[in-house]
């Protein structure tokens, strides 16, 4: 399949504000997400045990939830990307290890991975995500209780 250079345009746009919403979570800037996320963005963490909803409600999960871990790194690759005009689709794929300390010992690293299925527009801005869900794939070393029932 041959692209033009505006299709090619588009799909690293995209990709590279993947990459932006990876580092906006892994470094905890909550407030950079509005360059993601278009201001009426719905984003599903559910199938992870996550908020569901608009934005400002998402950061604020974010803010009070990602606390508890040590550390984390979301490596969002993968992408199947299909642009129509000023729309375009995604399914990513999303490993995420997670660090939680212990007090009774070393920290315990655990994994999640997931599917992104994401909904884009293009605005004046730039592209911007505008729903995001998860699907869960799997749940790997979780501590009991924090993997959801049939992960």
């Amino acid at each position: 399949m041959t692209m033009t250079l505006q299709e090619i345009s588009d799909r690293l746009e995209i990709q590279e504000l993947f990459v932006d919403y990876t580092q906006a979570i892994d470094r905890r800037n909550w407030d950079a997400l509005d360059d993601v996320f278009t201001a009426d963005a719905h984003i599903d963490y559910a199938a992870t045990g996550g908020s569901s909803g608009d934005l400002p409600s998402t950061k604020a999960f974010l803010a009070q939830a990602m606390p508890m871990f040590k550390s984390f790194q979301h490596l969002v690759g993968t992408s199947k990307i299909v642009v129509d005009g000023d729309n375009a689709t995604a399914t990513s794929i999303l490993h995420n290890p997670m660090v939680l300390p212990r007090e009774d010992g070393p920290p315990r690293t655990f994994f999640v991975g997931v599917w992104y299925h994401d909904t884009l527009v293009r605005t004046p801005q730039g592209w911007r995500i505008k729903e995001r869900v998860e699907e869960l794939c799997y749940f790997h070393n979780a501590p009991e209780g924090m993997a959801p029932a049939g992960a």
